[in-house]
């Protein structure tokens, strides 16, 4: 199928319902592009084609994805009969008896599950280089990062494989991977999609999942097909108020966008990166929105201080729990430096300091809401820098302080809204003079995808993306 890079992925299914082609010619055509791409990128770790093929075998469902292919990331997801790995060597032969719920709606949704994609071990990385699978690369320059820790996905859809692929994102992981990569990325409310029936949140709520798209109305798409809450969830996000599919192409109404190109760390941010937003924010006035400079207050030395509380307590229960299923205790040369540095400072924790942190993280999600209050959409840079070279983020290579320094800078726009919950979107409006993509981030209200599915299709039509593709594409 020579045209099949021109469709996204309801464009794919379109055809598979109209029979101008079969899902198994879109499998055949995903499949040649992995095996002729992925020696390059690293982006699928484990490949599924018989099983894809035996799916289409058995008859699809009529979802609004039937016949379309897709990739699971290799984290946070279980898909029976597979090994979730999280990127770890520690979980190499962790083979998964049941589906999570999130796939057993993608599969009602008609799509082919033909692999799954590289990550950082456990997500704790913003460049997926772990020692288990080796580097994902950047399509658009093979010497640079393409994010993380959904740079599989990112890369796999940058570079033409398939339109559409798994994500998550704890801190900054479907956003900071689809900015490396061109893509539209958007991470959706606490709670929206579910993480059952193994977890009732992740990173005790800061973690969600959904995709990496080349198109907005995918995204909406796949987010009609995901979210809503498991029987059993702990808690869930408010209900939309229609299809979000629907809200594709809805004139947003004029809103109030407050823009900031400074971080709340402190960290220094790019060049490329200030003139994205500086640019972003003209286009969005061009377009009749009230546009102003703004930004919450957030002492983000205690806030950053509570997420390692709480990620290094989390590390620690999933290694004692794998170790508990392997029957031994965990040893640092079961996982990377970085991330036995993470679980150590987790067993040290008190339980009164993991309550005070959770305490921190639900103060700055009050701060964020009572500014929600007065804007609409909060535009900043989606990182502090360009796409980084591979190594600058090694978990393995650096000293783990050094590391986590390194670390913070690039989530140092993204973690906020992990921490307070609220919908967020990197959207692809600029490139650098190198040629590397440089994303922006348009977060909104708890709860409100909407605004930005809106927001982010006029910009899709006054900005077009889907056009530029990377040289190796």
């Amino acid at each position: 199928m020579k045209d099949y890079e021109r469709y996204d992925g309801l464009g794919l299914a379109d055809l598979v319902k109209t029979r101008a082609v079969t899902a198994k010619e879109l499998l055949t055509a995903a499949v040649a592009r992995i095996e002729a791409r992925n020696p390059a990128v690293n982006a699928v770790v484990n490949r599924m084609y018989d099983r894809a093929e035996a799916t289409i075998a058995a008859g699809l469902p009529p979802g609004p994805f039937a016949g379309v292919p897709y990739l699971l990331k290799d984290l946070g997801v279980y898909y029976t009969g597979t090994v979730t790995s999280s990127g770890s060597a520690f979980f190499r032969d962790a083979i998964a008896d049941h589906d999570s719920e999130i796939v057993a709606r993608l599969k009602r949704a008609g799509l082919v599950i033909l692999g799954k994609t590289n990550t950082s071990e456990f997500g704790l990385s913003t460049s997926v280089e772990p020692k288990l699978f080796g580097p994902t690369r950047n399509p658009w320059n093979l010497e640079f990062s393409a994010g993380g820790s959904s740079g599989g996905a990112a890369a796999a859809v940058a570079s033409g494989m398939l339109p559409v692929a798994h994500a998550t994102d704890g801190g900054g992981s479907i956003r900071i991977p689809a900015s490396c990569c061109g893509l539209f990325g958007l991470k959706p409310t606490r709670a929206r999609t579910p993480l059952g029936p193994d977890f009732g949140e992740g990173w005790s709520g800061m973690g969600v999942g959904h995709a990496v798209t080349r198109s907005v109305r995918d995204s909406a798409a796949l987010l009609d097909v995901t979210a809503g809450p498991d029987v059993g969830d702990p808690y869930w996000a408010p209900p939309p108020g229609g299809p979000y599919l629907a809200e594709v192409g809805v004139d947003p109404g004029r809103l109030r966008i407050a823009f900031t190109t400074k971080a709340w760390s402190g960290h220094p941010v790019d060049a490329d990166c200030v003139a994205a937003v500086l640019a972003s924010a003209k286009l969005c006035e061009s377009l009749g929105h009230c546009v102003a400079e703004a930004s919450p207050f957030i002492d983000e030395e205690l806030h950053n201080k509570a997420r390692r509380v709480v990620i290094g307590a989390n590390t620690r229960t999933t290694l004692e729990a794998r170790g508990k299923a392997l029957g031994r205790e965990p040893r640092p040369d079961d996982v990377e430096t970085f991330t036995w540095a993470a679980a150590e400072s987790g067993r040290e924790l008190t339980a009164s300091d993991y309550a005070g942190a959770i305490r921190v993280l639900h103060q700055v999600g009050r701060v964020v809401g009572r500014f929600f209050t007065r804007y609409d959409v909060l535009l900043t840079p989606t990182m502090c820098e360009p796409p980084y070279k591979l190594g600058v983020l090694s978990m393995s290579g650096n000293d783990p302080q050094t590391y986590l320094q390194a670390l913070l800078g690039t989530i140092a726009f993204t973690s906020l809204f992990n921490t307070a919950g609220n919908p967020a979107m990197s959207v692809p409006l600029h490139w650098s003079a190198s040629g590397l993509p440089v994303g922006v981030q348009f977060a909104a209200p708890f709860g409100d995808e909407a605004t930005l599915l809106r927001l982010g299709s006029q910009l899709e039509a006054a900005r077009p993306w889907v056009d530029r593709r990377p040289p190796r594409h």
